[in-house]
């Protein structure tokens, strides 16, 4: 489920932030991206109710390029992230914001990465975008997934993943409990051929991963830490699978 969690904190949007690029046409979606397309491996990074133009999102998007990713951010919210100043209710934005549609959007932007001879990919979510990533997860379109505060999951959801999934959760989250991360825990647990890892943060709320502020230390050592444990997953299952299959 969504809550009032997923809205709170809003940043301060920049569309022209980050070192990478905006691009109009990436997959048919306008997207941000960071890294050499000769890479051996790509990310797809899902943003959160606030979309791609989020600065700490391509912050992350730059650091994990930095350490020999191609990334790309896609616009799947098209130019309309939640505006708290408006006065539809967070409700309103979800019926227009299905991620469902996002994961049918996503499937030719995946189609787009491999064109560039990269097949090794994974796909993080934030909260809203974690919903689209764990159905890419159940179709065999990436090789690994995090999910980093994540929202709108079922134990059902869990049970169709096919690929390794980290899930990096907050102590305090009406979204996703640390209580629904351990049932997601004994849901993978049992389907031993999928390797995975729950990690419970403590002292932080539901965001803390992208939503965080520069002025408070505690919180971006935590987010840091999350940056860190998204790219030791990918560092294994990406890159680790490409020299394994060449």
């Amino acid at each position: 489920m969504s809550s009032s969690h997923c809205f709170e904190n809003p940043p301060a949007l920049n569309p022209a932030g980050g070192v990478g690029e905006v691009v109009d046409d990436f997959g048919g979606q306008k997207a941000y991206v960071a890294g050499s397309a000769g890479s051996k491996a790509a990310v797809v990074l899902i943003s959160d109710a606030f979309g791609f133009a989020a600065p700490n999102l391509r912050k992350i998007a730059d650091k994990v390029a930095s350490s020999g990713y191609f990334v790309v951010v896609p616009d799947f919210l098209h130019g309309d992230p939640y505006d708290p100043s408006n006065p539809n209710n967070p409700g309103m934005w979800m019926q227009s914001h299905n991620p469902q549609t996002a994961f049918e959007e996503a499937k030719p932007v995946i189609a787009a990465i491999k064109e560039k001879g990269v097949s090794n990919i994974g796909a993080a979510g934030y909260c809203w975008g974690a919903k689209v990533v764990v159905e890419l997860a159940k179709v065999h379109e990436i090789q690994a997934a995090v999910l980093l505060h994540p929202s709108l999951l079922t134990v059902d959801d869990i049970k169709e993943v096919k690929c390794p999934i980290s899930m990096l959760g907050a102590e305090i989250d009406r979204s996703s409990p640390p209580e629904l991360l351990k049932q997601f825990e004994q849901v993978l647990s049992d389907n031993s051929g999928i390797d995975h890892t729950v990690k419970i943060f403590p002292g932080v709320a539901h965001g803390w991963a992208v939503r965080y502020s520069e002025d408070d230390a505690a919180a971006v050592a935590s987010a840091e830490e999350a940056l860190q444990d998204m790219s030791h997953w990918f560092n294994n299952h990406t890159v680790f699978v490409f020299y394994m299959v060449h």
